[in-house]
């Protein structure tokens, strides 16, 4: 989460394209992402051109010999009117086209980019605060798009909430992707959770970079993202091309309607879909009204998520707290799939202040794989208290957190047998959910320890009130005496 001076450096950036007259947030967003591409580029130039120094070998080239001036170390020293020139007339032109497969996501979707700042001085100041910018490392990137990303005002009215990063992180390690694995979101966004898990897989995998068909399969094959919306489809095909993905096949498309053909083509599916929406039958895909016939989004993303991953594929998404115990015969009947014919591993209760400012809505992380013949045996349920901030408006860190303690029991689940109910963590039998209509809400099943408190009785208290109220009278007189 961006704090301190980044958030200041930041809020400085934001003022000066309000100022200029850019004002739709989105907008802002987009021209500073181009501006940060721009950036990300010529960093990277400069680090292939390091490495290949170190390893006495030819540089791989963003930019040949006749586009230096195109690097923003060279064009961010020019004058005010030069930049500009060089900017718009070259910079922009060459980051739209930079992609020769015109069928990428990137080519595609950059093909109706404008950019849109507006003078020479706007521009400068703009430059030479993204140059001040502290973004070394990826998680400063990546907590700096999701800062921008909370400044969109319309954020939570479609149901649409942005994913708080460390809420990412904590699905994909849990979910643990693996070198192999092909990982789609059907409702991208900005490509956050993506993003995170070619982070984690970099991290975790020394090899994924050495043996070339891992490598190869993790820049083209591995990452989709759907979306509907070709702005954050730009801002996410930037997001991943900056974070190390070379051809991320990131589309639009509407991932529940017919036009969406896919079938047991993924192995993971990471998401947070946009919920609280309905849709009409004619708008949704039959194969998916087959599964569970409802209008509710966040029931038919379920849907979704069992069709998309082959057998053997797991899944982790956020749903809105109505999904664990709505009692209408759609609710009871994607609960009812996902318990008897896939297996449920786990349902992480998390505090409705985690999607604040946005929303107090209600939450839980549903966890399972995709075997069309059950397996589900026991699930584990966690009542997350605190994710590491506080839970109003503001957001500010705290020390609590589960986060740690979510991640490690949930890949020991073995050693949760013996937990009460009265913990934070604990299993339930399937048969025991199965009796209960499918109700996967965690308050269901835990137990409530209540602590039998003494109280003096009546009278007593009635004394203590009297002695109390003698005193008072009586430290009224000696006052009196001495005025």
């Amino acid at each position: 989460m961006v704090t301190g001076d980044l958030r200041t450096k930041v809020d400085k950036i934001w003022e000066i394209f309000w100022s200029g007259g850019i004002t739709n947030p989105l907008t802002v967003i987009e021209q500073f992402t181009y501006l940060l591409f721009m950036k990300g580029l010529d960093d990277k130039q400069t680090d292939l051109e390091q490495n290949a120094e170190i390893l006495g070998i030819e540089p791989e080239k963003i930019f040949n010999e006749d586009q230096q001036g195109l690097r923003w170390k060279n064009f961010k020293q020019l004058p005010a009117d030069a930049m500009y020139e060089v900017v718009v007339k070259q910079v922009f032109p060459f980051i739209k086209n930079m992609d020769s497969n015109k069928k990428s996501a990137f080519a595609q979707y950059m093909n109706d980019a404008i950019f849109m700042i507006p003078t020479s001085q706007m521009l400068e100041k703009i430059v030479t605060n993204i140059d001040s910018l502290p973004l070394d490392d990826r998680d400063a990137n990546g907590d700096l798009y999701e800062y921008l990303l909370s400044k969109v005002a319309t954020a939570g009215t479609n149901g649409q909430f942005r994913t708080p990063r460390h809420i990412i992180k904590m699905m994909v390690e849990l979910m643990q992707p693996t070198p192999t694995d092909i990982i789609i979101d059907p409702a991208a966004g900005s490509a956050g959770f993506l993003v995170a898990a070619g982070e984690y897989l970099q991290e975790n995998n020394e090899d994924l970079f050495s043996v070339k068909e891992l490598k190869e399969h993790y820049n083209r094959t591995m990452f989709y993202g759907n979306d509907m919306d070709r702005t954050m489809l730009r801002i996410g095909a930037m997001n991943m091309m900056l974070h190390g993905v070379e051809k991320p096949n990131i589309e639009y498309r509407d991932s529940l309607a017919e036009v969406n053909k896919d079938k047991e083509q993924y192995t993971l599916v990471l998401a947070n879909p946009p919920f609280k929406g309905s849709l009409d039958y004619e708008g949704v895909s039959n194969e998916l009204l087959k599964i569970t016939k409802t209008k509710k989004t966040e029931l038919l993303f379920l849907s979704l998520f069992i069709r998309i991953l082959k057998k053997g594929g797991r899944c982790a998404s956020i749903v809105p707290d109505g999904v664990l115990f709505g009692s209408s015969t759609a609710h009871k009947s994607i609960r009812k799939e996902i318990v008897e014919n896939q297996h449920l591993h786990g349902v992480i209760s998390m505090p409705s202040g985690v999607f604040k400012p946005y929303a107090g809505v209600s939450t839980a992380i549903l966890l399972f794989t995709k075997t069309g013949a059950g397996g589900t045996d026991k699930v584990w349920f966690y009542d997350m208290k605190a994710d590491g901030f506080s839970l109003d408006d503001k957001r500010q860190p705290i020390e609590e957190s589960d986060i740690k303690d979510i991640i490690e029991r949930f890949h020991h689940r073995e050693d949760e047998k013996d937990r009460k109910r009265t913990e934070q963590s604990f299993l339930v039998d399937k048969a025991e959910i199965a009796k209960n209509d499918y109700d996967l809400s965690i308050n269901s099943y835990k137990e409530i320890e209540y602590e039998k408190i003494e109280y003096e009785t009546p009278k007593v208290i009635i004394d203590k009130i009297r002695k109390l109220e003698q005193q008072i009278l009586d430290s009224l007189s000696d006052i009196e005496r001495m005025v």
